[in-house]
């Protein structure tokens, strides 16, 4: 019932869903970085510039820090996000060949990478299952009654069990849309929501 109520509310694929705008699986890990502590849309102004300059790993993985840290300055903490941006296209060129890997266990050794990048990437990227858990996922899922957990790994198996391998993406990203239209943190809109009927934390009448 959650899943086709959201479907038909946030209708489309994962790819279709992202808000980060890429055209290749590297434009989209980088933008992933970049969109920590960050809006997409910040993200946005951000990487026509930086993939303007490093169009690919090899050119990444050679880049000159500072000039980095320059185009990525407002999207924050961005000392740390050039450290991990270069050290990820290294990886990618040395181990990886020049190509990001499919495989979630192969993603996460990749510098920057956290298994909820790892899970944007498989399922935005290359349409493959993965479930990317953020704080709007958590929050939404723990609301609906759908996992207990607070640890976004076990949320992610729990909700794995529940969604279809190929609706992952899509459901992920429509928990995140939900998130923050109207199940926001807090002042959830119970009163407009689609799903306030069968939500076990929607106030009764």
């Amino acid at each position: 019932m959650v899943t086709q109520r959201l479907a038909a509310e946030f209708p489309g694929t994962a790819n279709q869903l992202c808000a980060l705008n890429y055209s290749t699986p590297f434009e989209l890990l980088a933008a992933t970085i970049l969109s920590a502590q960050c809006t997409d849309t910040r993200v946005n102004l951000v990487t026509p510039q930086l993939f303007a300059a490093y169009p690919d790993p090899s050119a990444l993985a050679h880049a000159d820090p500072e000039r980095v840290e320059a185009i990525i300055r407002t999207t924050g903490f961005f000392r740390a996000k050039t450290k991990n941006l270069i050290g990820m296209a290294q990886a990618i060129d040395a181990r990886f060949a020049g190509e990001v890997p499919t495989d979630i266990a192969d993603l996460v050794t990749v510098p920057g990478v956290s298994r909820k990048t790892a899970n944007v990437v498989r399922s935005v990227a290359f349409g493959l299952p993965g479930l990317p858990v953020d704080t709007h996922v958590l929050r939404v899922s723990k609301r609906l009654g759908l996992t207990e957990f607070e640890d976004p790994v076990k949320v992610e198996h729990a909700l794995n069990a529940l969604i279809a391998p190929a609706d992952r993406g899509a459901f992920s990203l429509r928990m995140i849309l939900h998130g923050r239209a109207t199940c926001r943190a807090r002042t959830p809109g119970c009163g407009r929501c689609v799903l306030a009927d069968i939500c076990p934390s929607a106030p009764t009448a």
